[in-house]
């Protein structure tokens, strides 16, 4: 049944979604600019631009990067295609499998646009390095007890929201020489990375003032 010549079309949706979904994981996903907040903007001047706008936003355009919407959105298309097909349109005939091509359409869409952002977003935490300079300079929210300080062996964690506006979860400790440790729910500026483990100081406090002041540019 699944061979049956009528599901080509949709193991052909199924192999397009999962080969984006292969080149997404390949280019990797610093080159997948998201913007969650985004929507598809146009100068209306009729209901008929307008009417278009609303079609685009209920289909997810503006939502998620595009490439990732149509990776999603052909799977589904395929996955629900074939399932629907073979319940209905081999028996039924070539009218049922043109409403069956439709509706697997607009199944696919539906869903891909619930969850074409979520997955963005795990993209954009999962896809990019976490362990790098990038967080050097943000600032973080303590969500352990406290921040241990680096000679005791131990580490806390630390809530970042890098420049993407990703949320990311870091492994800190508080810096040899700092003064005040942090806790619970207190913010702290990430000051340099040792070993995959990130180095803080509590946020605007006296170590702040000290590290700022004799702190130099790397060269």
């Amino acid at each position: 049944m699944l061979l049956n010549q009528a599901n080509l079309p949709y193991w052909i949706f199924l192999a397009m979604g999962v080969l984006l979904f292969i080149f997404i994981i390949i280019s990797g996903r610093q080159n997948i600019d998201v913007d969650v907040d985004g929507d598809v903007d146009f100068d209306a001047d009729s209901d008929s631009e307008l009417g278009i706008g609303e079609l685009l936003g209920w289909a997810g355009i503006g939502k998620a990067p595009l490439i990732l919407l149509l990776a999603i959105d052909l799977s589904f298309w395929g996955i629900f295609g074939l399932t629907l097909n073979i319940w209905f349109g081999s028996s039924l005939g070539g009218l049922i499998s043109g409403i069956v091509l439709i509706c697997s359409l607009i199944l696919s869409l539906f869903i891909g646009r619930l969850i074409a952002e979520p997955i963005s977003r795990l993209f954009a935490e999962f896809g990019e390095d976490v362990s790098s300079e990038r967080l050097i300079g943000c600032i973080g929210i303590v969500n352990t007890f406290y921040i241990p300080r680096e000679n005791q062996g131990k580490i806390g964690q630390v809530d970042v929201v890098d420049a993407k506006r990703n949320l990311l979860t870091i492994s800190a400790v508080l810096a040899e020489w700092a003064t005040i440790a942090p806790q619970r729910g207190e913010r702290v500026l990430i000051i340099e990375l040792k070993e995959q483990i990130y180095v803080v100081i509590t946020k605007d406090s006296a170590d702040e003032e000290y590290w700022l002041t004799n702190s130099q540019p790397k060269n």
